[in-house]
This record gives C-alpha cells, structure tokens and sequence, in this order.
C-alpha cells in the first residue's frame, strides 16, 4: 500500500514474507481443519441416506488419514502463499532484504542480511510489524519431538496415537478438534471451567458438547503443571497431582511478542509489561515516525486486524485520508466444527443492560440446516433497544466465517435490525436464520 502510495519501501524480513499468519498459523492450521472436516462428512454420510462400499459391497464407515501427506500440502499451501505475496511485492517495486533488522534512531535501521552483510537505512518512517511466537513454559519445554508447539505440529510424519493438547484458547480448541477429525485420540486439558473461556458461553458449551460427543476427552478445572518425554510417548502432570499418558503433547498456552533486542527500548518505544508495543488507533507508537502493527501490539490477535493496522498506519504517515481502527466493528472466527463467528457487542456487554434486545434463534429450525444434517448451532444478534441499531452478533454453525459478514455489514454501517429484516435472503438457506433473527428483534422492539 506504502509503494502504492509513491513511497519507497524496504522490508527486511527474517522468516518468510506473511509471517505466522501465512507460514506457521493460519493457513497451515486451516488448511488441516478443513482436511479435519472432509472427514467429517463420512460420518455424517450415512445420516443423509448415503452409503459408502467397497468393491465387495460392504459398508465403509472409517476413512484413515496420511499425516506427513496433509502436512506436505498444508506447508506447500503455505509456502506457496508466501510467494504469492512476494511476488506482488515486488510488482510494486518494493525492496526485500532477506534477514534481521534493528533500530538505531527513529529514523535509522541497521539490517543484516542472511548471508551476513550489514546495511544501514535510513528512513522516514519505520513499521514495526514483528508477531509473536508461541509462550513457552519451562516445565513442558518444546522438543519439537513429542512436545511440540503449534508451530511444530506440521513436522509430524504419522498421526499421534494419542494428543494431549494443553490450553483450550482458540488454538488448542482448533487444533484439537482438528486432529480428533483426523482420527487420533485427544485429551484436551483446560485450567477454565469450560472451553474457549473468551468465547460466547452459549458458543463454547456447544462447542464443548460437541467434543465430547465426538469422543474426546475435557479436562475442565485442570492446569498442567509439566511434560515430560519418555521416549516411546508423554506424561502430563497436572498441579492436583494426576498424571495423563499420551503419545506426544501439544502446548498452546499462549504467546509472546517478538519486541526486544530490535532497538525499541533504546529508541524510546513504550512496551507493557508484557512485551506488546503500545500504539493509538492509527498504529502510532510512542516515539514519532515509527509505528505498529500486528501480534506484537496486542490489538486484536487476527491476521485481519493486523492488515488493518498497516495500512492505518501508513495512509497516516503518507498524509492519505485515514480513518481510526474501530475495534468494535472486529469480526473473528474460532475454526473448530461447527465454527464460532463473532462481531460487535457481545453477551458480556450485553447482560444487565436495559438498552439492549437479544435474540437467539437455533440453527436446527433452518430448513436448509435440516437438508445439510445440521444440528448444532445458533444465531444469536444485539441491538439498541429503540432504534434497532445492530450493535454485534454471535453464529456458531458450519462456515460461520462466511454467515457473519451481513452482520458485519450491519454493524460497521449501524444499520436497523428491521434494514436487515426487508433485505431478500435465498430459500432455503442458512442466512434466513440471520434474517429472521432481525425479524424477531423487530418484534421485541415493538
């Protein structure tokens, strides 16, 4: 956007152009999920009427899955959006050096190449856009054999007979999902008293039923306190003294930003306690000239946001027409399946507030949520009492990722629920649900 805008842009890069988004998190982990999820379908099949034979006319009920094959396409999809990016990059004249950077003023970067060579640049502006990598914890250090990161799964030849997955934020819950669908035995271990504890309640305990439906285990109120490899598998200890065996176990605690020894503090960059990079809703950080964006600042940990707070940020440096980053027009989305998608004033926001209608309409009343074997899920929409502006709303169904965007809509442009209500849906389909939602609004409304 920068180069688009007439300026003359550097990046010096040390991993691989789209960062974890593209190389480590995103794409590989939703290219697995959704691997996860063709196998699904085998065992919804015979639920529709559909049988699946082999060539001597027996029923086929189980379908097995080659790890080091769908790992090899998750990465290749990967890699090959990392070059994409690339690509257009350099279509636009921007210069790449391939290495580590440090500031040494706010308008001074030293890079070092790979190959060792060192550059000084000078700048006007400076766009600190490092990420975050995973939170280790020194009693379950990563091994990248059998206690691993979410960043080292993707290595993996053959399935884990056994995954224990410790942490149930929207990476451990995604990913456990994602390999129970795979075929492999989970236990997931979470310190909450319910899964995705930031997630919708009504979201997460439908998540949560759903796992164990399907077969695994939750662990609710259990904080591990170590791992350890035996060689031949894993034991989990917890803190109340249990012990949990397994094949190999999956460490998502959380993680933190790549911010120090790149010069930020000796340039006068404000830094929480935490590492994250403080910045104002145009991505300025504290020192003039040198912005933010990304996992690193803790806004938002979401691919979208991130892309967000680049392009704020350098539409304000370059003097283009910028509006401030609207936190609560976010929308997100929790992988697993069914997914969670959410936008806007949540059920938290909402409870006790007189100034605000809700409705919850469930997803099995959906005639086309019938024909699709759909029986999980909901619709859930806020808005002002009085003035039907939609203030959020919550989906919990399969590729709520896609059914959130009207409500998104909605929300960024305050629409009515009675906008919403008098706009044409197809029949039958999922969105009705959405529509009629806003319908019932209107009704409570009056």
């Amino acid at each position: 956007m920068a180069a688009r805008l007439g300026a003359q842009v550097t990046i010096v890069d040390r991993d691989g152009l789209g960062g974890a988004a593209v190389l480590t998190d995103c794409v590989p982990s939703k290219a697995l999920i959704a691997t996860a999820d063709y196998m699904s379908e085998f065992e919804t099949a015979a639920d529709l009427g559909l049988h699946l034979e082999d060539a001597a006319g027996e029923d086929v009920t189980d379908a097995s899955a080659n790890l080091a094959e769908i790992n090899a396409r998750v990465m290749g999809l990967a890699g090959q959006q990392s070059e994409d990016i690339t690509h257009r990059l350099e279509a636009d004249g921007v210069r790449i050096i391939r290495g580590s950077g440090r500031l040494v003023s706010p308008t001074r970067v030293v890079a070092i190449s790979s190959d060792g060579e060192e550059e000084v640049l000078d700048t006007d502006v400076v766009l600190v856009a490092t990420g975050a990598t995973p939170r280790v914890m020194p009693t379950m250090e990563p091994d990248g054999e059998r206690i691993l990161t979410w960043q080292q799964i993707y290595d993996l030849k053959s399935l884990p007979e056994h995954l224990i997955v410790v942490g149930s934020g929207v990476t451990g819950a995604e990913l456990a999902q994602g390999f129970l669908g795979l075929g492999a035995k989970v236990t997931l271990v979470s310190s909450r008293e319910r899964v995705l504890p930031a997630e919708d309640q009504d979201a997460a305990e439908v998540i949560e039923n759903v796992f164990r439906a399907r077969g695994m285990t939750v662990l609710g109120r259990s904080r591990a306190a170590g791992a350890r490899n035996t060689g031949d598998g894993v034991i989990v200890k917890l803190e109340d003294g249990r012990e949990i065996e397994g094949s190999h176990v999956l460490v998502a605690v959380g993680a933190v930003p790549q911010t120090r020894g790149i010069g930020l503090e000796d340039i006068g960059v404000d830094l929480l306690e935490s590492g994250h990079i403080v910045v104002d809703k145009v991505s300025r950080t504290s020192v003039r000239g040198v912005y933010a964006a990304g996992d690193c600042t803790g806004v938002f940990a979401l691919a979208s946001v991130s892309a967000m707070q680049g392009r704020i940020a350098m539409s304000h440096a370059l003097g283009d027409a910028v509006a401030p980053l609207r936190l609560g027009a976010v929308s997100a989305n929790v992988f697993t399946d069914p997914e969670i998608a959410t936008v806007g004033l949540q059920q938290k926001d909402a409870e006790g507030v007189t100034t605000i209608d809700q409705v919850m309409m469930p997803l099995a009343m959906n005639p086309r949520a019938k024909m699709l074997g759909i029986s999980e899920g909901f619709v859930k929409m806020f808005c002002s009492k009085g003035s039907g502006i939609v203030l959020g709303g919550v989906i919990v169904a399969p590729r709520a990722s896609e059914l959130i965007f009207p409500i998104a809509l909605a929300v960024q442009n305050r629409l009515s629920v009675d906008q919403v209500a008098d706009t044409f849906t197809v029949y039958p389909s999922l969105s009705g649900t959405v529509a009629e939602a806003a319908r019932r609004l209107h009704q409570i409304a009056e």
